[in-house]
């Protein structure tokens, strides 16, 4: 028996395949959450937390420079650079945090731009008051005249910054990169570098104070280890569980909030206390130093995200 003739208005085989390929040619296909996809939305992720971390440090740097340039009363009009700055830093680290669209932002570039370069020129302003002092860069001198840590932690900020933006600035779908190396791996090499350089200041004060309270061994042994581990980290990649290093830096941004407290508890200890705030506030110790290594530990735990442990945690 014959089978009956297929209707004239239902497509053939032929023609649906043809129908097909034409419909996919007009509207492609949705792309797919595969590594690439993961690995740009990594990316986006991590951008917005380095501008938090570039933040935070810019704030710590702009309450502590207020404080110090103020004890020096401004002799200097160049001594509101790093206030502006920072303000700078810190008002681009906001709204960095919050934008979600591709590609950097030429105001917050050149806003870091500017951080980085008042920095450089604050360094070489502090080596020259050490340095102009009788008995030069004796131990003295760098006890108590212009702190060279200050400068170097807006540069940081503003460092941080910039590779939030290289980080924002990869193409969609591609694997980020900074400078042709793989973001992560770059990340957490420059924040090893900065808390090294964060830790020296930091010794250098706590040495001053004679470490009269063991507590202030911490800053200067739990950054250390932190930065050792994010170069390990970064020397070895590929997907391993770091929960020990991710733990670690989270111990290293707790250190540095409770460095401000304690702190806060020897400004209270100077003679008169909180009632005489305005000499103890400014004889120290320093509150909004601390929180840098916290930023800095912020920075670590972004660069882990973007070498695949836990990206979307």
């Amino acid at each position: 028996m014959a089978l009956p003739a297929i209707p004239s208005f239902l497509p053939r085989a032929g023609a649906a395949d043809s129908l097909r390929r034409r419909v996919r040619a007009v509207i492609p296909r949705p792309a797919r959450r595969g590594r690439a996809f993961l690995a740009h939305g990594a990316a986006a992720k991590a951008a917005r937390r380095l501008n938090r971390a570039s933040g935070v440090i810019a704030l710590s740097v702009l309450l502590d420079s207020a404080i110090e340039h103020y004890r020096g009363s401004f002799h200097n009009k160049a001594m509101v650079a790093p206030l502006l700055s920072a303000a700078a830093s810190l008002a681009a680290g906001v709204h960095g945090s919050v934008e979600r669209r591709h590609g950097a932002h030429p105001v917050r570039d050149a806003a870091y731009a500017a951080t980085g370069l008042v920095a450089l020129i604050g360094t070489a302003f502090h080596i020259y008051n050490i340095g102009k002092r009788p008995g030069g860069f004796g131990a003295q001198n760098l006890f108590y005249s212009a702190p060279i840590g200050a400068p170097a932690a807006l540069m940081i900020s503003g460092a941080l910054g910039f590779l939030a933006e290289r980080t924002r600035d990869n193409a969609p779908g591609a694997a980020p990169t900074i400078a042709g190396l793989p973001a992560g791996r770059a990340l957490a090499g420059a924040t090893g570098v900065g808390l090294i350089g964060t830790v020296g200041e930091a010794g250098l004060l706590h040495l001053r104070g004679a470490y009269h309270d063991p507590f202030m061994f911490l800053p200067v042994t739990v950054p250390p280890a932190a930065a050792v581990l994010l170069g390990a980290a970064a020397l070895r990649p590929g997907g391993r569980d770091l929960w020990f290093t991710r733990n670690w830096l989270r111990f290293t941004a707790l250190v540095g909030l409770a460095g401000s407290a304690f702190h806060v508890i020897g400004v209270a200890r100077n003679m008169g206390g909180w009632r005489n705030w305005r000499q103890n506030l400014l004889a120290g110790p320093p509150i909004p130093a601390p929180p840098a290594f916290t930023g800095l530990a912020l920075a670590g735990l972004a660069a882990l995200g973007l070498m695949g442990d836990r990206p979307d945690g």
